[in-house]
């Protein structure tokens, strides 16, 4: 590798310390390095590259994302077009999708050079809303999860679920959560999904507090198609819900209004430094 791009939430690194840190230390044996410091944790828009990602040179060779998971998450739907590998530098708190911790930020900085180190590619999703009333289709994409709620008042939300076209269910929950393998360690557990190996290749459907006794996620091959409709809620009652892209960019929706979710044709491609399986990291988690 020759050029890095160094990805900086400045809410992490108040005074880019890490940061000039390791442009210094990249550049003090030979390296081409690029900053692309944000101001903010989320991005507004998820439609399109920001103006700082159009900016970047075409010869970037990988990504170094200073922050936590969240940040990862930014940097890999801002810079999706541009197929560029990422790893993650600890930041924040949990870190499940960041691989280096700031004690050993030399040595694996030392590796990346040397070019040791295994790529990993991770599946995103792609959600397309339309709109019962004739307003133009909006769309947006995600690592971890795509997650339907309810907007507004606290009441239970109504969804009509088809899965290729197929009706499967009316659910009747606080949401749904369509997870990527990535995500299974996010929103999706803590409802009650599985755990999944990050490398496959499938899509979770979780409702979020199903009032039912029954209801259990359910996993899809990649191929499938997930619609999700908003019908007419409770005594006719118009529902205002909201559709959730890895917990950043939101589409507003109503009673008629469906998205379509499927596997995007884009993919995030992560760059590991350590031979550690899954079953590793599971046993460490359990064991906690």
């Amino acid at each position: 590798m020759k050029h890095f791009l160094i990805y900086t939430n400045k809410n992490k690194d108040k005074e880019l310390r890490s940061t000039n840190q390791i442009k210094g230390y990249l550049e003090c044996r030979g390296q081409k390095v690029t900053l692309l410091i944000k101001e903010s944790d989320w991005t507004a828009d998820n439609t399109e590259l920001s103006e700082e990602a159009r900016n970047i040179p075409k010869d970037v060779d990988c990504m170094i994302v200073l922050g936590g998971d969240g940040t990862v998450l930014q940097a890999a739907r801002e810079t999706k077009k541009l197929f560029i590998p990422i790893i993650g530098v600890n930041l924040g708190t949990l870190g499940y999708m960041t691989e280096i911790e700031p004690s050993n930020l030399e040595e694996s900085l030392d590796k990346l050079i040397a070019g040791e180190y295994t790529k990993e590619s991770r599946m995103m999703l792609n959600g397309k809303v339309d709109f019962h009333c004739g307003k133009q289709w909006e769309e947006g994409w995600a690592l971890n999860d795509i997650v339907i709620s309810r907007r507004g008042s606290i009441q239970m939300l109504w969804m009509d679920i088809y899965v290729n076209g197929q009706f499967l269910h009316r659910y009747k929950a606080d949401g749904m959560i369509v997870a990527t393998p990535t995500g299974s360690s996010s929103y999706s557990l803590s409802a009650g999904g599985p755990l999944v190996e990050p490398n496959a290749k499938l899509l979770m459907l979780t409702a979020i507090c199903p009032h039912s006794l029954n209801h259990r996620s359910i996993v899809l091959a990649p191929e499938d198609v997930i619609e999700i409709e908003i019908p007419t809620g409770r005594e006719g009652r118009k529902q205002t819900v909201e559709a959730n892209f890895d917990g950043s960019h939101k589409i507003s929706m109503c009673t008629g209004d469906r998205i379509r979710i499927v596997q995007s044709e884009k993919i995030t491609e992560f760059l590991r430094l350590n031979q550690v399986s899954f079953m590793e990291v599971l046993h460490k988690k359990f064991s906690e």
